[in-house]
């Protein structure tokens, strides 16, 4: 009976460990992000209409897509002729942010 308590008690805290985890934006507004990371300044504030043509139109992207470039960018592993406006603005953004700002962006309207 004991082992059995104890096995009870180890699969709960898992699963409870689990749902805390969760995902890292939990509580994280990601409209509010997107205009205090300065996002709305480049993309718009519908993150459809960006400042400048070579931009990319980010309402609607994929969210797991979204977070990876974000991620590229910070790490340095993509890097093209945007990537130094980016650059200058993701170092202010750490990964849970990033996650929330991906989420949030991917559920707006393309």
């Amino acid at each position: 009976m004991r082992f059995s308590r104890s096995i009870h008690a180890f699969v709960l805290g898992t699963f409870a460990l689990g749902a805390a985890a969760g995902t890292a934006a939990e509580g994280l507004d990601g409209a509010k992000l997107y205009a205090e990371k300065t996002c709305i300044a480049c993309h718009g504030p519908d993150a459809n209409t960006p400042i400048l043509p070579e931009y990319p139109k980010l309402a609607g992207q994929n969210a797991a897509y979204l977070l990876q470039q974000m991620k590229d960018i910070k790490s340095g592993a993509r890097n093209n002729a945007n990537t130094p406006a980016m650059a200058g603005v993701m170092h202010l953004v750490n990964d849970a942010e990033m996650e929330a700002l991906a989420d949030y962006i991917a559920g707006l309207q393309p």
